[in-house]
């Protein structure tokens, strides 16, 4: 999972951020999320935590000092390096979600949508459209797609949904787009 350090200036994101974590909690998916305690990730990882879930951080020791790593999750591990934080989590986990975030999350949404477009994994990614913050970054998306830089099959790699329950639906249906030939 992928969200902000900070928690942002509308109360609708940490509300989503509280139902995300009691919606993954009461399905029985376990959230791993970069292991700090502030902003969206620390409100996220309570929420889940509070409903009865597992709950994985995974944190640079570096961080700590900023993010300052959460400290009632069933699990934290701390790295070195914010190369070895985003390898863990991927292999970790089955998908990769954002909630809004800067640019830590955004970078690490995109990074998920490349690795996936060049087929190093075939897990889906989505984002919770939150009060539409992804709204201008999809539409830069979709220009990407008109004007020639993104394929429709790799911009439809990533599922947008401003319903947690059915994004997690889009997830669980996800198929993966058949490599073009000059990766296979």
């Amino acid at each position: 999972m992928y969200c902000g350090s900070s928690s942002g200036s509308n109360g609708l994101y940490t509300a989503a951020a509280r139902e995300v974590g009691k919606v993954l909690a009461k399905e029985g998916l376990e959230l791993v999320f970069g292991g700090g305690q502030v902003g969206l990730m620390g409100i996220l990882a309570d929420a889940a935590m509070e409903a009865g879930g597992r709950v994985t951080g995974v944190i640079p020791s570096f961080l700590n000092l900023k993010e300052i790593a959460h400290g009632d999750v069933t699990e934290m591990i701390t790295v070195e390096t914010m190369h070895e934080r985003k390898r863990l989590i991927h292999e970790m986990t089955d998908g990769a979600m954002a909630l809004p975030g800067g640019f830590g999350t955004l970078e690490e949404l995109f990074e998920m949508l490349t690795w996936g477009q060049l087929g190093l994994h075939s897990k889906p990614v989505g984002i919770l459209n939150v009060n539409g913050y992804f709204d201008p970054m999809l539409e830069s998306l979709d220009r990407a797609v008109a004007d020639g830089f993104l394929k429709t099959e790799n911009r439809e790699m990533l599922l947008v949904h401003d319903h947690i329950g059915t994004l997690l639906e889009l997830m669980r249906n996800y198929r993966a787009p058949a490599l073009p030939k000059w990766i296979r």
